[in-house]
């Protein structure tokens, strides 16, 4: 037996969480799948657990949990609560974090408050004047259901009268509905990871350039012709810039473990950050494996690195 696989099975019984009840559930089987089969190949005592198929007191016979689920009550910090209740050691965030990581309205808050530069935005409920929320944001805008990922009940408002029938679209998937500023100069993300040694890093950052007129599910999960530039284009010390302050919107939530900042450029070059994802998907088309690989990191070796970091809280 190799060292290394000696070393991973110091792990012990490892459960990957994957699937779920969001509506994110079969990309959570496909990141789950991906790391279940990596972590094996490695000798790593692993399975895989949907909440739900399994009742979650069964996690108590595992010594460390992968969190690979997205959206509600996986990336919310439902799971992350009860993981702790369980003292049970988990990938990623904390239940803070991940709470208000998932919701897109108090991350821009709480961004605002502490100098994080994001687009402008407005809540969105049934009784708005809507015609003044397009007035102050312009058009074309962006609306989106607060606590959603995947780009899931997202409409890009191009004409007048527009946001009404987009409100309502997104207020199925949540109550709580956002407006924000169109900024159209490029798609980018930030991977984070933890480095024992060094602390949180900032993997290079990728530009998405989708075919369609967004990044939106079928974008991220369904079409081969997006385009995932690494590297990105920008100078070096732009890049550089950029990657600090991804690394503060991250710290400014909570954050810790390993997880993904996206940011907007706007045609003169000023960038805003987006939003901050806590349970990065772990698919072929996922952004955290691209820029770890471009770091010279394998993807075995990223989920190794992941799961190195998980502890209770």
């Amino acid at each position: 037996m190799s060292l290394n696989k000696k070393l991973n099975q110091d792990f012990g019984k490892v459960a990957v969480l994957m699937g779920g009840n969001s509506g994110e559930r079969e990309i959570s089987l496909k990141s789950g799948g991906a790391v279940l089969a990596a972590l094996l190949a490695q000798g790593v005592d692993a399975q895989a657990f949907d909440p739900r198929e399994k009742p979650l007191h069964d996690l108590e016979s595992f010594d460390c949990v992968f969190i690979n689920l997205h959206g509600r009550f996986g990336e919310d910090g439902c799971i992350q609560g009860a993981l702790e209740m369980l003292q049970i050691p988990y990938t990623g965030s904390g239940v803070m974090a991940s709470a208000i990581g998932m919701d897109k309205w108090r991350t821009k808050l709480l961004w605002r408050a502490t100098n994080v530069v994001t687009p402008d935005f407005e809540l969105v409920v049934a009784d708005s004047d809507f015609a003044a929320i397009e007035k102050k944001l312009g058009l074309p805008l962006f609306v989106k259901p607060a606590n959603e990922g995947s780009s899931l009940g997202i409409t890009k408002v191009k004409e007048s009268g527009g946001l009404k029938a987009a409100y309502e679209l997104a207020a199925e998937a949540d109550p709580l509905v956002i407006a924000e500023a169109y900024v159209g100069g490029g798609e980018y993300t930030v991977g984070i990871i933890t480095d024992k040694e060094n602390g949180l890093k900032a993997l290079p950052i990728i530009r998405i350039v989708p075919k369609n007129e967004f990044y939106d599910y079928e974008a991220k999960y369904l079409r081969d012709d997006t385009e995932y530039l690494c590297p990105c284009g920008l100078s070096a010390e732009k890049e550089a810039q950029i990657q600090q302050e991804a690394l503060v919107a991250f710290r400014a939530i909570g954050c810790k473990g390993w997880g993904r900042v996206d940011f907007l450029m706007d045609e003169s070059g000023k960038h805003y950050f987006l939003e901050v994802n806590t349970s990065p998907g772990m698919t072929d088309h996922s952004l955290v494996p691209m820029a770890a690989k471009a770091e010279g990191i394998s993807f075995e070796a990223l989920v190794i690195q992941i799961l190195d970091t998980a502890d209770v809280g």
